[in-house]
């Protein structure tokens, strides 16, 4: 999953019609104290981290005045929110409220449905609200279906809401909905919605997550993403990946996810064959300790970069390498950037186990280069299974080890 910060998921429902507060992404006090000054009155400081729950953290404070904020700014950055660093700080007008709702439509994968559940309490944790009878009223629709302005007005009223505010509440959740369907999104959520005195709407706080496999059809929102799939920061190796691809983001993909203990770099093509050779690293007993995927043609600069960075990886003791089929991945370019980052990293076999499962253009040239190496290489003879069952006993061979089985089938 891809979350967007504060900031950003406000611009884009900004920019939807869907009101927020004025607001400015800081990184020091002294540009606090300017936004505040920009705003003309009280402010709300927020630390800007891919986490709920910033108020109870005591991520979020109140200023009086440009000092206040600074003061705030300054508590705030620097410090760990949920794991996360706070780089920097949403300031924005304080809203003055008279009601908190709350609003959210959420893809609902297992059954491929869509809900949208509302309630007329905001700014209090979904979980308590959904204990209550009655606390989140919700509709459900089927793929290609939309919020109709009947249904959202028929929504807001199962939860009590009369009067001037309903038919209000409906126009916002329709242009929600479709702010959620043209992001393609998972969750698009807002807590709390608020109601001022005078009956405007009010987006407080939004949540955006976006689903992955949508986001080369949005590269403007691509570049907002802070994909994070295990939900905790980044890694440094992480981090140096994310580096790497925006210095090369025309030619090529990398992805890397580090992973809790593993000794075996994994470095992989895209696509379900990816996760089938993983499955089958596991079943042959290996221990990965990643997950990398390189793809779409990339430069040997870019493979041997993520390459690096999967050797780099503390406890990382041997390399498999594996594609189902290479289509406009070339395997010799593939096989020079591996063999390069192997040199460099002085890791090369037999005193370091090498898997490198490959076929496709250039098929011949990359053999000759990986076998040059001392690299073990396995062709579309090899299934998936076998190539990890053998990258297995290489370790077992090598380490004398054998807590996995590389003879099952």
């Amino acid at each position: 999953m891809a979350r967007l910060l504060e900031h950003d998921a406000k611009a884009i429902l900004a920019a939807r019609g869907i009101p927020v507060p004025r607001g400015e992404a800081v990184s020091s006090p002294e540009e606090a104290r300017r936004a505040t000054v920009a705003r003309g009155g009280a402010v709300v400081v927020k630390a800007l981290v891919p986490v709920g729950k910033r108020g109870k953290a005591g991520a979020v404070r109140r200023a009086s005045d440009p000092e206040a904020a600074a003061e705030a700014t300054a508590v705030l950055l620097g410090r760990q929110v949920g794991g996360f660093p706070v780089e920097r700080v949403l300031v924005e007008e304080a809203v003055p409220v008279a009601q908190e709702h709350y609003l959210a439509i959420v893809l609902d994968a297992d059954d491929r449905t869509m809900r949208v559940l509302a309630s007329r309490e905001g700014g209090i944790e979904v979980e308590e609200l959904a204990r209550r009878e009655g606390g989140i009223a919700s509709l459900e629709l089927a793929p290609g279906e939309v919020v109709m302005p009947y249904q959202a007005r028929q929504l807001w009223r199962s939860t009590g809401v009369r009067g001037p505010a309903l038919p209000r509440l409906g126009q916002l959740t329709v242009a929600l909905f479709q702010a959620f369907t043209e992001l393609e999104a998972e969750l698009l959520e807002v807590n709390p919605l608020a109601e001022t005195a005078t009956g405007e709407l009010v987006a407080l706080d939004a949540a955006v997550v976006l689903d992955d496999a949508a986001l080369y059809r949005h590269p403007a929102l691509a570049a907002l993403a802070l994909n994070s799939p295990a939900w905790r920061p980044p890694t440094p190796l992480e981090r140096e990946v994310d580096a790497i691809n925006a210095a090369e983001p025309y030619r090529g993909s990398a992805r890397y996810l580090e992973l809790e203990g593993g000794d075996i770099g994994f470095l992989c093509g895209g696509g379900g064959a990816s996760l089938l050779l993983f499955d089958a690293l596991l079943r042959a007993g290996g221990r990965p300790a990643n997950y990398a995927e390189i793809g779409g043609n990339p430069t040997e600069t870019k493979v041997a970069a993520l390459a690096r960075v999967v050797l780099a990886k503390p406890g990382v003791r041997g390399l498999f390498v594996a594609h189902n089929l290479t289509n406009n991945t070339q395997v010799d370019v593939l096989a020079r950037g591996v063999v390069q980052a192997l040199r460099e990293a002085d890791r090369l076999p037999p005193d370091f186990p090498v898997v490198a499962r490959e076929t496709g253009v250039n098929e011949a040239e990359g053999r000759a280069i990986f076998e040059a190496a001392g690299v073990r290489w396995l062709g579309e003879e090899a299934t998936l299974s076998q190539a990890a069952r053998i990258m297995v006993q290489a370790m077992r061979e090598r380490y004398g080890e054998s807590d996995g089985d590389p003879a099952r089938p």
